[in-house]
């Protein structure tokens, strides 16, 4: 498995919306989790600092990504791109009743708020989502990680992510709703 790519700058990272599925073969997955309800079926998967998350719900098809500027995507189904910088909102509906939400915010921190960040977001994914870390990419004793917490409802998917980023000690927070009604 190839390591995650860590020294990236923050704001050049890309948030992606596609009305499409992604190909795996694109990304560098070094964590899945498939998800299955009555009404939808989402794939997770973390991409090193960073994530994929597809959700199907009849014919259609959502996914959302953030990746490092140099990611070759396609460029059938884009529905949104920009690159992360602050705090920003973004709402869109689709067809047949699919609607999605997301929010973001960069947070410069401490190096101890850091690792307090660290420490209790790798305690609390003890009981549930994905956390994968990378310490071989440490730098001043942080590691980069991310974590992904999501709660699947019968209409709902909501999705909390958080990549970290131990160079500019950076923690990038998404918080992504999709909705089936």
């Amino acid at each position: 498995m190839e390591l995650p790519e860590t020294n990236v700058i923050v704001s050049e990272l890309t948030f992606t919306l596609y009305q499409r599925p992604l190909h795996p073969e694109l990304f560098n997955i070094h964590r899945k989790r498939i998800i299955k309800t009555a009404n939808y079926e989402a794939q997770i998967w973390v991409t090193g600092c960073s994530h994929v998350v597809s959700v199907f719900a009849g014919d259609l098809c959502l996914s959302e990504l953030i990746t490092a500027p140099n990611q070759i995507l396609p460029r059938r189904g884009l529905v949104e791109r920009f690159r992360f910088s602050g705090q920003r909102s973004h709402k869109c509906t689709l067809a047949k009743g699919l609607s999605y939400i997301t929010d973001f915010q960069i947070e410069k921190m401490s190096p101890n708020l850091y690792k307090q960040s660290h420490a209790d977001l790798e305690k609390f994914a003890r009981n549930r989502g994905i956390f994968v870390k990378y310490p071989e990419r440490a730098v001043a004793g942080l590691e980069p990680f991310t974590y992904i917490d999501f709660e699947a409802r019968k209409d709902e998917l909501h999705i909390h992510a958080f990549h970290a980023y131990p160079d500019q000690v950076t923690i990038i927070k998404t918080q992504s709703l999709f909705d089936f009604h």
